[in-house]
């Protein structure tokens, strides 16, 4: 029997688990927030998952807990999911360097697909909150905003040279060349991916040395040491996006371990810069410890299970679920978002073990019971959603070693996009903070 029907097939152990649940969890009510943030706040990598790419929920309790953890003090910075690229915009913005009105000004510029993932009414909420809060603050009291994913060649690559044009114009220029080995490529990564699957030659030797000068030049840039940090980061990211594309050809276990290895690297990259407390915002997938889940079994592994290898004892990850409801998806890759209906979840499932057992939203503060060691399945929707084909969408998961708490939503609601919803009169009911 494959192993993902196994983590259905225990039914016996449903029952004890989902009796365990009912006296562990705690309504998710108003009073939850400083409960969450009590058992999150003394780690120094707050990890907050989600399992799907588009419901309200998810996105809603991770912001209102940020701004809670924000306001106790000790917060320096929220990494997402997202490009560094774009969402360095984001962290301008919140930081008072972009004049801009409002957050959704600056999330509509979001290009790469699926826009819904950050440019949404649930991420302004939090984005216009942080502003709020650096106001008047300096820099090093400030909690900042970026993206850890890898995708961005080709931005990174125009970034990189962008700054180095300010600085030093024979630098650009060198740059310039190097990442001119991209340009048959017309932009398309994935095509640069493709073409090394049919002949030798790759474009790897221009971006490490492009990283290398940045790196060892960093004393000739006297500037702003934040843009310096940015420009080095882009380098980096070009390095590991070109790695990407091109691992891409040789199987999904390792073009995944490119990007969530990339994505530890910038995390740690970041608190060696910033120092103090990290929120991480990403899909339960990536925060949630794939030593937990048969993604081990596969060869994959991913950010949380290298957060808590490289800092024991300092990661707190939070998982999140629901029961049944709605979220905003793809039918297939690159295609218009739509709100699509979310089945109830599937009998012996974690879901449905939750529904069994209170049948309202609610939270575990800790997961740590033998009664939810028993591997079952998890529900993954990812930006790519077909209701009907629900049996795909599970990770067979030990709950008590792939998250410390648990976030259980029993009715979804879809994410309120800009692409859908750009010029509400009224923000959505939701905005910002209720649930």
């Amino acid at each position: 029997m494959a192993t993902r029907d196994r983590a259905f097939a225990r039914t016996e152990g449903i029952e004890r688990a989902a009796s365990t649940i009912e006296e562990r969890a705690e309504p998710l009510d108003e009073r939850a927030l400083p409960r969450l943030a009590d058992e999150v706040e003394d780690a120094d990598f707050v990890l907050l998952g989600e399992a799907s790419h588009g419901t309200s929920e998810y996105y809603r309790w991770r912001a209102r807990l940020t701004a809670e953890l924000a306001e106790r003090g000790g917060l320096s910075f929220v990494a997402v999911e997202g490009d560094w690229t774009d969402c360095y915009e984001v962290n301008r913005y919140v930081r008072g360097q972009r004049d801009d009105d409002r957050a959704t000004d600056v999330l509509a510029e979001f290009e790469r697909w699926p826009t819904w993932m950050w440019a949404n009414w649930e991420v302004a909420a939090l984005v216009d909150r942080l502003r709020g809060y650096n106001e008047g603050r300096s820099h090093d009291e400030q909690v900042g905003f970026y993206g850890l994913d890898v995708y961005s060649l080709f931005e990174s690559m125009e970034a990189v040279v962008e700054y180095l044009e300010d600085y030093d114009p024979e630098a650009a220029e060198r740059a310039r060349d190097a990442y001119n080995c991209f340009e048959p490529y017309g932009e398309d990564a994935r095509e640069y991916g493709r073409s090394t699957r049919l002949a030798p030659a790759d474009c790897e030797d221009e971006v490490v040395e492009i990283l290398a000068d940045l790196r060892r030049d960093h004393e000739r840039y006297d500037g702003d040491p934040e843009a310096h940090f940015a420009a080095e980061q882009n380098a980096f990211v070009a390095k590991n996006a070109e790695e990407y594309y091109r691992s891409m050809m040789e199987g999904s276990a390792e073009s995944w371990n490119v990007r969530d290895d990339h994505m530890m690297a910038t995390l740690d990259r970041l608190a060696d810069h910033h120092g103090g407390t990290a929120v991480i915002w990403a899909h339960n997938t990536h925060v949630g410890d794939a030593r937990a889940t048969d993604m081990a079994d596969r060869g994959k592994h991913n950010l949380g299970q290298l957060a808590r290898q490289n800092h024991p004892g300092e990661c707190h990850v939070v998982g999140f679920g629901t029961h049944r409801g709605e979220v905003v998806a793809g039918e297939e890759w690159g295609a218009d978002e739509e709100k699509m209906r979310v089945p109830p979840a599937r009998e012996g499932s974690v879901g449905n073990t939750f529904h069994r057992a209170t049948g309202e939203d609610c939270f575990l503060p800790d997961t740590d019971a033998p009664a939810l060691a028993e591997r079952r399945g998890h529900r993954a929707i990812g930006v790519v959603y077909d209701p009907d084909r629900e049996t795909y969408n599970y990770v067979p998961t030990n709950l008590a070693e792939r998250y410390d708490s648990f976030v259980h939503v029993e009715d979804s609601t879809a994410l309120h996009s800009l692409g859908v919803e750009p010029d509400l009169s009224e923000a959505p009911e939701a905005y910002p903070w209720g649930v």
